[in-house]
């Protein structure tokens, strides 16, 4: 296996469980899959269609997210709202991705300095 590969794979684990975080922090206002897809684009979440729309489905399954049909406009939409326990969950996995995000920049510092600076 190449590189490119070996890396690619990895990319996709990682971005995998982003894109659960930020669905559901953006969520919280309420939105419809297609502007979800645009917001997290703009954002550097790379994430197709195929991909969201089940995931949406999933969190919904879940109770972190709840949906209502808009049939005001010419198209109806389905938007999608963080529940209260999707809101617990968003902020749990924050405050986990804020925790690995300090022990990995821990793991980098070299033993026996503090903040990157030899004694």
């Amino acid at each position: 296996m190449t590189m490119d590969a070996t890396l690619s794979g990895h990319l996709q684990e990682l971005r995998r469980g982003t894109v659960v975080v930020a669905s559901l922090t953006v969520l919280r206002t309420p939105g419809y899959g297609y502007s979800l897809l645009e917001t997290l684009s703009a954002a550097g979440f790379e994430v197709e269609a195929n991909t969201l729309y089940p995931l949406l489905r999933r969190l919904e399954s879940q109770g972190l997210l709840t949906s209502e049909w808009n049939t005001d406009e010419a198209r109806p939409r389905k938007f999608y709202r963080t529940t209260e326990r999707g809101d617990a969950i968003a902020a749990a996995l924050r405050g986990e991705w804020a925790r690995l995000d300090s022990a990995i920049g821990d793991l980098d510092t070299p033993a026996g300095t503090e903040s990157g600076s030899e004694l």
